[in-house]
């Protein structure tokens, strides 16, 4: 049997990143596509993209799916120590070379979906505690995941009238339901969306039955219900284009 191929709208989706960047890497040659004989159109070999990924998406996903044991140095059972490997993985986009303010930022939005799972599970965990936080910095990904109570039911907390996952995320990524000030300061998700829009940071984000993304230097949310529901948060951010 052949291998299962994606077109480029596919690809690009399960990797997060834009038809143009997988355009500049067939060119490039860091990410070839495939063409069928005679046609123009650009596919991807499924399992190609899984190696390419580093596989870190694939595995927090069945993580957050189904739950059960991850590697140690991709789990976080606490703040302090996802706070210590975040503090890793800003050395290490230091010492690659590339230095610059895009890479703090990088580690600031990580830090806020990271800090999230924990300021709105602490003490309420279904199940297991912490979070997932693996990255490939050469590939330019950044993946986190948490089994938690997810963003509808947080945010319920506040706003009962919320109807489903796909609103909650829409409330989450625009609307300010904290009090705390001054709005600059990095209101959670908000502040992420706010990076996100003005630098080359593409970000995937599912809780529940809905997931969003968001191209770098866009404010816009694609918004649509996932084809799986997961009880907790995931998300990928991904800065390729920065890195090429």
């Amino acid at each position: 049997m052949g291998k299962e191929l994606l077109t480029i709208r596919e690809a690009a989706e399960f990797l997060g990143v834009s038809f143009d960047t997988l355009r500049r890497w067939d060119k490039s040659g860091k990410l070839v596509a495939t063409r069928k004989e005679g046609g123009t159109h650009r596919y991807y070999a499924k399992e190609d993209l899984e190696v390419f990924s580093s596989d870190l998406l694939k595995q927090a996903k069945n993580w957050a799916f189904s739950g059960g044991d991850i590697a140690p140095e991709l789990h976080c059972s606490n703040s302090a120590t996802f706070q210590a490997r975040l503090l890793g993985m800003q050395d290490i986009l230091i010492a690659s070379g590339k230095a610059d303010r895009i890479f703090s930022l990088i580690v600031s939005i990580a830090g806020e979906i990271g800090n999230n799972s924990y300021d709105h599970n602490l003490g309420n965990w279904p199940d297991s505690p912490g979070v997932f936080f693996g990255y490939d910095i050469p590939k330019g990904i950044i993946v986190l995941a948490d089994r938690g109570l997810g963003i509808l039911k947080t945010l319920r907390r506040v706003k009962p009238s919320l109807g489903n996952h796909e609103d909650a995320l829409f409330v989450a990524f625009t609307e300010t339901i904290s009090g705390r000030a001054p709005e600059d300061r990095g209101n959670g998700l908000k502040f992420v969306r706010k990076v996100i829009s003005e630098n080359p940071i593409d970000l995937f984000f599912q809780s529940g039955d809905a997931e969003l993304r968001m191209k770098g230097n866009n404010a816009d949310l694609r918004i649509k219900k996932s084809k799986v529901a997961i009880p907790g948060c995931l998300a990928s951010i991904t800065f390729f284009k920065y890195i090429v």
